[in-house]
């Protein structure tokens, strides 16, 4: 099926930086679709997260913990809030933009909030995996155990899609 372009005759250039036949506007349509499921996974798992953290407060074994592990907590805490706000922060972005004819930007933008919040989501996982081994082992292994699975999340995240970007992107 022919586009209303090639209908008429025109010709629209293959976009380099995507290998596809859009305008500026379509890549940004597709690109934010493409943002928004992304986010979608993630911001669950990180309000879930985020809202069993807020009810450790409320137990009466938080009382029981020592200093370092109360302080472990709150900067898990305050992590978990921060990447939220950054996760979610595309979904305003988008709300508060929207028909202002600046999506490429606002995808741009959108696009970076979404990284910050994953890295801060990496941050509130390896607190969080910290305290709760701490607390229940008390064993010398338990920053080993932790920086092993901070690796993985590494590699899955960023280092193995980073060796795919360059691997398999074109020049």
């Amino acid at each position: 099926m022919a586009t209303r372009e090639q209908a008429r005759g025109e010709h629209r250039p293959l976009n380099p930086r995507s290998g596809r036949n859009e305008s500026q506007e379509e890549r940004a349509d597709r690109m934010w679709g493409e943002l928004i499921q992304e986010v979608r996974v993630a911001q669950t798992g990180v309000q879930i997260l985020f809202g069993f953290l807020l009810t450790v407060v409320f137990t009466p074994r938080y009382t029981e913990l020592a200093d370092t592990d109360q302080t472990i907590y709150i900067v898990t805490v305050v992590l978990g809030a921060c990447a939220t706000g950054a996760l979610i922060g595309p979904v305003s972005l988008h709300r508060l933009v929207s028909g202002r004819r600046v999506k490429p930007q606002a995808v741009r933008w959108a696009s970076r909030l979404t990284l910050v919040g994953l890295v801060l989501l990496l941050a509130t996982m390896t607190a969080s995996l910290l305290l709760i081994l701490r607390v229940a082992t008390h064993d010398a292994y338990v920053p080993y155990l932790v920086a092993g699975v901070v690796a993985w999340y590494g590699t899955c995240w960023f280092l193995l899609p980073l060796w795919t970007r360059r691997r398999y992107t074109s020049r």
